[in-house]
């Protein structure tokens, strides 16, 4: 049998009017009228998030209020495995979408509530607009006054006097409506704000004693990458920033192998600032110095002294004691034998 041809999508693209595409998707849009779900383009169309985070997204997006949307009710619901779906919401819990929080119900259990954010780059924007302060509104100037064309009086009268020009005062502004409580928590993004504060980088590593052989040894060493990795290409600027932080790791006894691997191994795509990579594992990276070899010798056992096996004198068995002399049985035999003489 022949492929069965949706000849109702090729009968309404007919009916499309102005010119269409000569390749790619074209799209047949009909209005909904119920049970739809809007959602924006920066969810579908999102640059950081999988195919399956963008779906699950929708999913969780268009199920009612209460509904459970945890990994197990999720895997039960849908084909999906249980790995595929906790990777998909952790990628939506790092760009903020989700966010899921333990909570004690009155009675004493323990729930997780799980809290969904269609568009989190607007609490974002709602939250460094707060952040700013507010300047006063610019006073408002009154318009120029209009001079009505009248008749002039058959005889002029004295003006009376005006009262001088007030200087622009700003208007008292009304008080603001207090905002509707909140019948939960407000949503929290898991993104810092771009104004939240920066935590000083750590200082880059520097050797005890910058020898000339260390410093030709390391400006060498970051010469060479590019030979291994084309995409770190230093300039001489950078080299000469980064060269005591490599020969600290050389005075640390670290092979230039060991070193040129740490730094070309697994290199992020596409790689944009080698010198900030480059900064960042010198200095996170950095091995401690080699122990002496008293610092890893065994320590020296306690020794146990051992009270040397004695033969008796008088039965001749074996006891233990310090010196020569008599077993106890035989001591307690002569102390009864003197004392029945006495």
């Amino acid at each position: 049998m022949d492929t069965p041809q949706n000849t109702a999508l090729m009968r309404a693209l007919t009916e499309l009017p102005g010119p269409l595409p000569a390749r790619g998707v074209i799209h047949i849009a009909i209005r909904h009228t119920d049970r739809f779900t809007i959602v924006g383009n920066d969810l579908a169309q999102h640059p950081g998030l999988s195919t399956a985070a963008v779906g699950f997204a929708v999913r969780i997006q268009s199920l009612p209020q209460g509904t459970e949307v945890g990994v197990k009710a999720l895997a039960a619901r849908f084909p999906e495995g249980e790995k595929l779906i906790a990777a998909a919401l952790r990628e939506l819990e790092a760009h903020g979408y989700l966010q899921r929080a333990r909570t004690r119900l009155p009675n004493g259990r323990i729930v997780t509530r799980t809290v969904f954010c269609n568009q989190p780059t607007a609490l974002l924007r709602t939250r460094v607009a707060a952040a700013r302060p507010q300047q006063p509104p610019a006073p408002p100037q009154a318009p120029p006054p209009v001079q009505d064309p009248a008749p002039e009086p058959p005889s002029p009268e004295p003006a009376a006097p005006q009262a001088p020009a007030l200087p622009d005062v700003q208007q008292e502004q009304a008080p603001e409506a207090p905002a509707p409580p909140q019948d939960h928590a407000p949503f929290v993004a898991l993104v810092p704000p771009p104004t939240a504060p920066r935590q000083p980088s750590p200082p880059l590593p520097q050797p005890r004693e910058l020898t000339a052989a260390l410093d030709r040894a390391a400006t060498a060493l970051l010469s060479d990458l590019r030979r291994h990795a084309p995409q770190l290409v230093l300039s001489e600027n950078d080299i000469r920033q980064l060269a005591p932080a490599v020969a600290a790791w050389l005075e640390r006894d670290t092979r230039p192998d060991t070193i040129r691997h740490t730094l070309t191994n697994d290199l992020p795509q596409p790689l944009r600032h080698p010198a900030k990579l480059l900064k960042h594992r010198l200095t996170v990276l950095l091995p401690p110095p080699l122990p002496d070899a008293d610092d890893i010798a065994a320590p020296a056992r306690p020794r146990i002294a051992v009270t040397p096996f004695q033969t008796c004198d008088g039965c001749e068995r074996a006891f233990r004691a310090p010196t020569p002399g008599h077993c106890r049985d035989c001591r307690n035999a002569h102390g009864h034998a003197q004392a029945a003489a006495a």
